[in-house]
C-alpha cells in the first residue's frame, strides 16, 4: 500500500504563510484524487481542500477559501498546500489523504479516503 509522508509544519504567527508537502511512496496516487484534512484538539477531522486526480480541479472548505491553495504534482507524486494569511483557528494537525475512487473529484468526508499520512503540526500564534 502506498505510504504518505507530510512535511512543512511549524510554529508561525498570525498573518504568516506556510507550505505543506505530502510525498507519496509510489506512482499509484497519479490516478486518485487527494486532499488535505486537519484535526484540532477535541475536534473532528475536517476537510481543508482537495484536488481531482490530474490536478485540474480544486475544492476548498469555506474557512480557507482564498487563503489556501492546493496543488498535485503527478510528475513526482507530491501534494502541496500553500497556506497564506494564517489564523490561530488554523492550528491543527494536518493530514494528506488519497481517495478510494480513481479518476474522480475529491470527496469531503474522511470515509472517502483510504490512505492517510501521519500528519504535520501547524501552530499559529496570535
Amino acid at each position: 500500500q502506498v505510504r504518505l509522508v507530510e512535511s512543512g509544519g511549524g510554529l508561525v504567527q498570525a498573518g504568516d504563510s506556510l507550505r505543506l508537502s505530502c510525498a507519496a511512496s509510489d506512482r499509484t496516487v497519479e490516478i486518485y484524487p487527494m486532499a488535505w484534512f486537519r484535526q484540532a484538539p477535541g475536534k473532528e477531522r475536517e476537510f481543508v481542500g482537495g484536488v481531482n486526480w490530474n490536478g485540474v480541479r480544486t475544492f476548498y472548505a469555506d474557512s480557507v477559501k482564498d487563503r489556501f491553495a492546493i496543488s498535485k504534482h503527478n510528475s513526482n507524486n507530491t501534494l502541496d498546500l500553500q497556506m497564506n494569511r494564517l489564523k490561530p483557528d488554523d492550528t491543527a494537525l494536518y493530514y494528506c489523504a488519497v481517495s478510494t475512487s480513481a479518476f474522480n473529484d475529491p470527496g469531503v468526508n474522511t470515509h472517502d479516503y483510504g490512505t492517510w499520512g501521519q500528519g504535520t503540526q501547524v501552530t499559529v500564534s496570535s
